[in-house]
């Protein structure tokens, strides 16, 4: 009975390693970070915790050249691979936060204190819009998706169906650690429908790794489609 479990332990193990050498190939495209938003939380950070509530003023037009130079940088950024479905919304979202860097820009160069500091909180605002836009709804979302990804936008293309039946207990203990996902107090009170979304996606998971016991192309690639699908459910409910 020992032999068996360790065994089985054992056959786990490799499957997860198989999975991360999988996720190491692909890590430039499913690294969800975006660095030009974490560089210009470099200035943010000391604009909007010092500068605005003490109204210095001269430090917030003090810091203009940097935060131009630094959302010039986010203005030209690229999503990796992983968030390409966000780049609808990402695109809106730079453009409501370039406008108000045009703003804060302007007002740096006047003599109005209120409207340069109601520049520095929209501005704020439209960065936190952007940084939002990205951010995985919890830890366990983002490692699902990095498997799921992987899965959808290289194995299931080429045919790989092999490799997906290597990574398909991982989805199996990454979909049901899902469940258990903490939402932060903003998104708490879509807790229900997050759980009933993600139950959804629990079966579908299941289902794939029963088809993928057989060797039907079409009912692998069909089982697949609905995963997705399921998972893009439980995306949308944060949308």
């Amino acid at each position: 009975m020992g032999r068996t479990i360790s065994l089985s332990l054992l056959a786990i193990l490799f499957m997860l390693n198989l999975n991360l050498v999988a996720q190491e190939e692909y890590e430039h495209e499913i690294d969800s970070n975006v660095p030009e938003l974490a560089q210009f939380h470099e200035v943010m950070y000391p604009i909007w915790h010092t500068a605005y509530p003490e109204k210095d003023f001269a430090a917030l037009k003090k810091f203009e050249e940097e935060v131009s130079a630094l959302a010039q940088k986010i203005y030209n950024a690229n999503l990796p691979g992983i968030l390409r479905d966000k780049e609808a919304k990402w695109q809106k979202g730079v453009a409501d936060f370039k406008n108000s860097i045009e703003v804060y820009s302007k007002a740096c160069s006047g003599e109005d204190d209120q409207l340069l500091l109601d520049a520095t909180e929209e501005m704020h605002t439209k960065y936190e819009m952007l940084v939002r836009t990205i951010r995985p709804v919890a830890k366990e979302v983002d490692a699902f998706h990095k498997v799921l990804y992987v899965i959808y936008h290289k194995f299931l293309p080429d045919k790989k169906y092999d490799k997906i039946k290597d990574v398909g207990e991982e989805l199996k203990l990454k979909s049901e650690a899902m469940l258990n996902a903490k939402l932060s107090k903003r998104l708490e009170p879509k807790t229900e429908a997050y759980q009933e979304a993600v139950k959804n996606l629990i079966v579908s998971v299941n289902k794939l790794n029963d088809v993928l016991k057989t060797d039907d192309s079409k009912t692998i690639d069909d089982a697949v489609e609905s995963m997705h699908t399921k998972y893009v459910n439980v995306e949308k409910i944060f949308d």
